[in-house]
C-alpha cells in the first residue's frame, strides 16, 4: 500500500475536495478519472495544476483527489486549495510560492441565500400597483 505523503482539504464555493500526494510521476486523478477525462476544459485542468508548477513539484508526486458537490468551477478551485495545502504539509518551504500567488487563500465568495418573500437573493417580485 502507498503512504500519502500529505493530505489537504480544499474548500470553493459549494465544492470540497480531498487531496492526497504520494510519490510517484506526476498523475492526477480526479474521482477515480483522469484529470484531463474529469476536467474537459483546460483552464480547469490548469487550474488545478497551478501549486504543483509553481513549487516545481509535477513530476514528483501523484495526486489522488476525492472531490464532491459544487459545479466544475466550484470543483476545479477546491481542488487547486487542496494541493496547495498538500504541498505546504509535505514541504513547508512551498509556503512562500504557495502564498504569493494565493494558493493557500480559501475563496470565501459563496452563493447568497434566497430570502423569502423575494424572487432570489436580493431580486424582488414584480410590484403590481393596481
Amino acid at each position: 500500500m502507498t503512504r500519502n505523503l500529505g493530505i489537504g482539504t480544499g474548500r470553493r464555493k459549494c465544492a470540497i475536495a480531498r487531496v492526497f500526494l504520494r510519490e510517484g510521476t506526476g498523475k492526477v486523478l480526479v474521482n477515480g478519472k483522469e484529470l484531463t477525462d474529469y476536467f474537459k476544459e483546460g483552464e480547469f485542468i490548469l487550474n488545478v495544476r497551478q501549486p504543483l508548477m509553481v513549487t516545481a513539484s509535477e513530476n514528483k508526486y501523484d495526486v489522488l483527489i476525492t472531490v464532491l458537490g459544487g459545479g466544475p468551477h466550484g470543483q476545479a478551485g477546491a481542488c487547486r486549495h487542496g494541493v496547495a495545502r498538500a504541498l505546504l504539509q509535505v514541504d513547508p518551504a512551498n509556503r512562500t510560492a504557495l502564498k504569493t500567488n494565493g494558493y493557500l487563500t480559501r475563496d470565501p465568495r459563496m452563493v447568497e441565500r434566497k430570502k423569502y418573500g423575494q424572487a432570489g437573493a436580493r431580486r424582488r417580485f414584480q410590484f403590481s400597483k393596481r
